[in-house]
Order: structure tokens, then sequence, then C-alpha cells
């Protein structure tokens, strides 16, 4: 599909039909594609966990705040996107190991050297604290929240992205601090309902002019 008219035509859905799921099959080329999400030196600082079911649903719940209960209740899956807490020697060289069994560095002699010093340095450059670090992974990490929502478009499967949450419960709730991350937010999948408000057809998209948002240098 062009790109400007996937972006024309999906929009946040407010109410899920429950008796819709979503295929298999389609989550997990769904995450496969947002597994493709770019990111600063290839560090990829993002962790997902998918909720199905209701007793998955139901171990992160508590961590949903009561304007979002009922479409988090009726969605299909629910994707909680989390950052890195840290960019370790350790999770770096994983990711190097990967670009290499890839074939990233091809014959080219030191490649794999500089690629190691190069994420150790720009991680680095962040890591002047913790929160700053977390702040850069988060930004990595919102950049796959965006190929996750226009994927999922793409797919036919709507979604909604949720900040009215308590990530510290989240964090609680899969104890995620033990697991170097933190709940930046949750997203619901599914098949929007027959009374959504917010279909195009009730409540056409509205985004500022070229003009107002952009200035030729």
């Amino acid at each position: 599909m062009d790109f400007e008219k996937l972006m024309q035509e999906r929009y946040t859905c407010k109410h899920y039909d429950a008796s819709k799921k979503i295929p298999a099959e389609l989550i997990t080329r769904l995450l496969q594609t947002v597994r493709l999400t770019p990111s600063a030196v290839n560090l990829q600082p993002w962790y997902f966990f998918v909720a199905e079911t209701d007793a998955a649903k139901a171990k992160i719940a508590p961590g949903v705040m009561e304007m979002n209960a009922e479409r988090f209740e009726k969605c299909s899956h629910v994707i909680v996107l989390c950052a890195r807490t840290d960019a370790t020697e350790e999770y770096i060289s994983k990711v190097v190991d990967k670009e290499d069994a890839d074939g990233r560095f091809g014959r080219v002699p030191g490649a794999r050297a500089g690629q190691d010093a190069g994420k150790k340095r720009f991680a680095g450059l962040h890591a002047i604290s913790p929160s700053e670090l977390i702040a850069w992974n988060s930004r990595n990490a919102y950049l796959a929240l965006a190929t996750l929502m226009y994927a999922a478009a793409d797919l036919g499967i709507d979604s909604t992205p949720l900040e009215g949450i308590v990530p510290a419960a989240v964090d609680r709730c899969l104890n995620l601090s033990e697991k170097g991350l933190t709940c930046l937010c949750m997203v619901c999948l599914g098949y929007w309902a027959a009374d959504d408000s917010n279909v195009l057809s009730n409540r056409p998209k509205s985004r500022l002019a070229l003009e107002d948002i952009v200035t030729e240098l």
C-alpha cells in the first residue's frame, strides 16, 4: 500500500470487538516487521511482551488506568513496549555477534572491532547518568512503536497506543528491573467495534497544514 494512503486511513481505535481475534500468523508477521525498526548504532534497545489471553492480560492489568480498561479488556492482543535501562558490554557484544552472523562486516579488516567500539562510544555519550541512558534508549524504542502501529494498519489490524498506564506498576508486575528493562507504553491490537466513535467517517483526520510545521532553509 502507498504509505501516505496508509497514514491517511489509519486511526486510533477506541472500541474493540471482543469476538474478533488476530490470527497467530499475523501477530508473527507484525513482530517480525517491528524487529526491523532502525535504531541509533543498531543498538535495538527495546523489548516486547505479548499478552493475548485473559490470564496474560491479568499479569499487567494493575498497570492500566481506568480510562483504558475497556479497550484493554476487549482488544485481541496487548503489546508491552519496554526500553533497556542499560547498555552493558554483554548486550553490545550480543548485538555485534548477530551483526557478524548476518554478514554485516563482510571481509573488511577491523569492521567488527570498529562497530563494537562505535556502539560503546555512542552508548557512553548517553551514560552520563542512568536517567539519560534510559531517555536515549526510550527515544529509540518509540521508533518501534511507530513501526508497530503502521505495520499493524498495513495488515488490517487496528491499534491504540496507551500511555494511560502506570509504568512503575508494570515494571513490578513483570519484574522488569531485574531484566534491565522499563515499561514505556502498551499497544492494544484488534479489530474495531461497530460503536467505535473514532472511525474516520465520524471523526475525520485532522493535522496542521505544511506551512504551519515546515520552514525551508
